[in-house]
């Protein structure tokens, strides 16, 4: 590699890092916080919370990466244009492959190891989230629930328990259930107990109250009941796997046995072709963005910020293929529009950049332009005029 290609090498890798780390803080630190509720209402230690919040990060790395990469390529290339490098670089007759090359390798890269992650790490990282939220729930009524306090347990389940026993026994139940849309379940029993698998709260010498939307009310008095937990322990303390959180080779060769994909074996189809498409983007929006950005223009030419209009059509680009993605579930028609996103994309920008043509025409990327500065230019002295009035 030649000394000028390691040279833009390596300012993009600085500005995709830079791009990468702060936006995949802000989006893992949001994603960590929707799970704040699996420590504190099973009282989890904060060692717990840090491996929770390890696991969630690997299926976010995928979903950065292209973006990142579309920032660092737009920006550096920006920036070497207003610093007359690339007009340097063309006057000197260098041919175009010294700037394409080293992004590309780049973006190579970094597109094998969206596909690692997607398709090992993250495939565990989900599993491993899904068990520790089925391990922490099978025992949260015998061990974790404090007495004489009510404590929601599950989206529209709470639970109040007045003492608990020796022997995983608990006395005074009080246990309201809305979670059929239907009616509301209201159980007291004197006593109960979790059985050893998790699954199944009996309730002795209690009564249950029906409550349905339009006011009327059943009451059934019993001697035992047992409260099924299954759903509310991920059956026994076994984390039921979704085709998300299958690996690749599972995809390819379902288990045919398998009693989600059984259920929903178009899922399963779906997350396999998404997981052959997805780790293409990043090699996709570099193309796009050397289209866009790769080019030495001159400073008196109006013209929107290369990286909005790359973002712009990375956003949109991802967006058909999530949409294609979750489509094949239902209709498997779209697997051609899935496979046919990226691969049509890389050929315009491909014939693009061999024929040094612009993605966005000039006169579309002009008009925006004085659109931009006539927004600016309004809300400019706009602003300005009512801080002097008010002065």
């Amino acid at each position: 590699m030649k000394l000028l290609e390691i040279y833009i090498l390596r300012r993009v890798g600085q500005m995709f890092f830079v791009a990468l780390l702060p936006v995949l803080a802000i989006i893992w630190t949001t994603q960590v916080l929707q799970r704040v509720n699996l420590v504190t209402d099973s009282g989890q230690s904060v060692g717990s919370f840090a491996m929770l919040a390890t696991l969630i990060l690997p299926s976010i790395i995928p979903i950065v990466l292209p973006f990142a990469l579309v920032i660092g390529i737009t920006q550096t290339l920006t920036t070497m244009n207003n610093d007359s490098e690339l007009t340097v670089i063309d006057a000197a007759g260098a041919k175009r492959s010294i700037l394409v090359r080293p992004i590309l390798l780049l973006a190579a890269v970094i597109s094998v190891f969206s596909f690692f992650v997607d398709n090992v790490v993250e495939p565990k990282a989900k599993t491993g989230v899904r068990q520790m939220v089925a391990e922490t729930y099978a025992d949260l009524l015998s061990t974790v629930i404090e007495e004489k306090n009510f404590r929601k347990i599950d989206d529209g389940l709470f639970v109040q328990i007045s003492e608990r026993l020796a022997g995983r026994v608990l006395r005074g139940l009080f246990v309201v259930d809305e979670r059929d849309p239907a009616f509301d379940m209201i159980y007291y029993a004197r006593e109960g107990a979790v059985d050893q698998s998790g699954t199944s709260l009996l309730m002795k010498d209690g009564e249950v109250q029906r409550k349905t939307r339009d006011g009327n009310v059943s009451i059934i008095r019993f001697d035992s009941y047992s409260f099924d937990l299954s759903d509310l322990t991920e059956n026994r303390g076994e984390a039921t796997l979704r085709a998300s959180d299958r690996d690749l080779s599972f995809l390819l060769n379902p288990d045919p046995t398998d009693k989600d994909y059984i259920a929903k074996p178009g899922s399963y189809t779906a997350e396999l072709h998404r997981r052959l498409t997805d780790w293409t983007l990043p090699f996709v929006f570099a193309l796009i963005s050397l289209v866009i950005a790769g080019d030495a223009r001159s400073h008196r030419e109006a013209r929107l910020h290369p990286m909005i209009s790359a973002l712009g059509i990375a956003f949109a680009l991802r967006w058909a293929s999530f949409y294609a993605a979750n489509e094949i579930d239902t209709r498997p028609a779209y697997t051609v529009i899935l496979y046919g996103i990226p691969v049509v994309a890389s050929l315009i920008a491909i014939v693009l950049l061999n024929f040094h043509r612009r993605l966005v025409p000039t006169a579309i990327s002009n008009r925006l332009s004085a659109i931009s500065r006539l927004l600016s230019g309004y809300l400019g002295p706009r602003k300005n005029g009512k801080s002097g009035g008010a002065a």
